[in-house]
């Protein structure tokens, strides 16, 4: 039994607050408490003001006049980075903000030297107290070795060891598993739970749901800026949670389709030495072919190579009866091959520029006269048709895509690969790192362009969304098909099956051929 059984004192109390930006109310009279020796999650649609509470914890953000934040039994109206710091209150976030180019021990402790000590740096006191922060989260480790050298698990681990060089007493995780495997997970977790029975309190944020009540110990649900509840994980379940996330009901079932009996692509042994080998499948029209597996078990890989991103070795790819070999996403385009990946922020989107610049980037030749000169009000048209089919909210064709929710720049980057008019749309991690309620509206919106005859392939970690949506699943193992299972057969123990041990490779459930139907 954890520390939190023992109902403490709140360490941390946010009272009242509220916080306005321009013809936004981010937050609005919220209350929210965090005691020590206990995991509070803080859980909400993407929009619902989770972000805005946790910057104005860290000192980001200033609140409205009005509210106070206790911490430790003294009042403020507002702290800054500084005073958080000082208060032990340290915000890890998704980018885990380390430097790249410094070794893990000046990460840890660099900082922390130079606050005490000044700029003359004592070397060997850097190299104690990045050992030690290791050593308190029972971590093993190169010192030396460059942050940006590290796996993304790791860096996570310096990233919480520079907290515990702070003396955190409130520990903030802000979507802490989004580019974990389930073992890195399980290793995080323990860390969580040692620091949590160490009396630390810990807010922890994740779109999740089975995380959540893995590993919390109250839950607090924001929508749309308002505090909706807290309460103890014994009194949530599953569907009481979503409901208050998003006010109403959201199904969990399947949404399967007819699918089709055109094969509109044949795959044949394609290899790639180091990523997959001798992987062979076909995708017919008005069908989602989805594509499972462990971390590193060559899913994105392949599906990269058939949008020229990962050339293979050897093998065929036949795109309706006719030999393609795209050496670039540029000749995968004009074949009719669409491909939104797995991070919207880094590589599906420009951030900085407006929704309709994102929407209409691949096709700008289309709005161009012979002068090269964009008609602008065509291209509006485009990608108000678009925000339009793909119910992109708030629907401003000016609105820097940045300012948009998770799910809704999602949305915009799969509106910008429809602008192509493809046959083939592939879709990798579709609703990383959104919220229950964006995910269901992006699998309506796959369903319903395979419906419409588009075939679709989708990638996922995530076995329930695999479930959801697929007519067929392909599992992948150690870069090889491990199985290929029709949609209504499958389930999680028989997909993480195949994963793990390779199932019937090649067979489906009822032990029938089916890589060649």
């Amino acid at each position: 039994m954890s520390q939190n059984e023992n109902v403490s004192k709140p360490y941390l109390r946010l009272k009242n607050i509220s916080k306005t930006f321009p013809g936004v109310k981010a937050l609005q009279n919220i209350d929210f408490d965090v005691r020590l020796g206990e995991v509070h999650a803080l859980i909400g649609e993407n929009g619902a003001g989770k972000s805005t509470l946790i910057k104005i914890l860290a000192g980001v953000y200033k609140p409205d006049a009005g509210g106070i934040l206790e911490v430790d039994g003294v009042e403020y109206p507002s702290l800054t980075t500084k005073e958080s710091m000082h208060h032990g209150i340290i915000a890890i976030y998704q980018d885990f903000s380390l430097f790249p180019t410094l070794s893990v021990k000046e990460n840890i402790a660099f900082s922390e030297q130079m606050d005490s000590k000044g700029w003359l740096m004592n070397w060997r006191e850097v190299e104690k107290t990045a050992r030690q922060a290791l050593d308190n989260l029972g971590v093993k480790g190169d010192l030396n070795i460059r942050a940006n050298m590290l796996s993304t698990a790791k860096q996570q681990l310096v990233a919480i060891a520079r907290a515990l060089v702070y003396d955190a007493k409130i520990l903030i995780m802000d979507e802490p598993t989004s580019a974990l495997s389930s073992g890195e997970v399980d290793a995080l977790f323990q860390i969580v739970n040692k620091l949590r029975d160490q009396g630390m309190g810990i807010i922890f944020i994740s779109h999740k749901l089975d995380e959540l009540f893995r590993i919390s110990d109250r839950m607090t649900v924001l929508r749309d800026g308002l505090k909706i509840a807290t309460a103890p994980k014994s009194e949530m379940t599953r569907k009481k949670l979503i409901s208050l996330m998003v006010g109403r009901e959201v199904s969990d079932e399947r949404m399967l389709g007819e699918g089709g009996s055109d094969v509109v692509l044949e795959v044949k042994n394609i290899c790639k030495k180091g990523n997959f080998e001798d992987v062979s499948f076909t995708l017919k029209k008005g069908e989602i072919l989805g594509i499972t597996g462990l971390v590193g078990a060559g899913r994105t890989e392949t599906i990269q190579a058939l949008f020229g991103l990962n050339e293979p070795d050897s093998g065929e790819i036949w795109l309706e009866g006719k030999k393609i070999s795209p050496k670039s996403p540029a000749e995968a385009e004009k074949l009719g091959i669409a491909f939104v990946p797995e991070s919207r922020q880094t590589e599906g989107l420009i951030l900085q520029q407006n929704v309709e610049n994102n929407i209409t980037l691949p096709i700008l030749e289309k709005f161009a006269n012979k002068l090269m000169r964009i008609d602008f009000k065509k291209r509006r048209t485009r990608a108000e048709e678009l925000i339009k089919q793909l119910d992109v909210r708030p629907n401003y064709p000016h609105m820097e895509t940045s300012k948009l929710s998770g799910g809704n720049q999602q949305k915009i980057v799969i509106a910008k690969w429809l602008a192509t008019n493809p046959k083939i749309l592939i879709v990798d991690e579709p609703t990383n790192g959104i919220d229950v309620g964006a995910k269901t509206e992006i699998h309506k919106l796959l369903r319903s362009l395979a419906d419409q005859g588009m075939a679709v392939i989708m990638v996922s970690s995530e076995l329930p969304e695999i479930l959801a949506v697929s007519d067929r699943v392909l599992v992948m193992r150690q870069g090889r098909v491990s199985a290929i299972v029709d949609g209504a057969d499958a389930d999680q123990e028989l997909l993480m099956s195949h994963s793990v041990q390779g199932g019937l490779h090649g067979h489906d459930k009822k032990g029938q051929e089916a890589h060649h139907e």
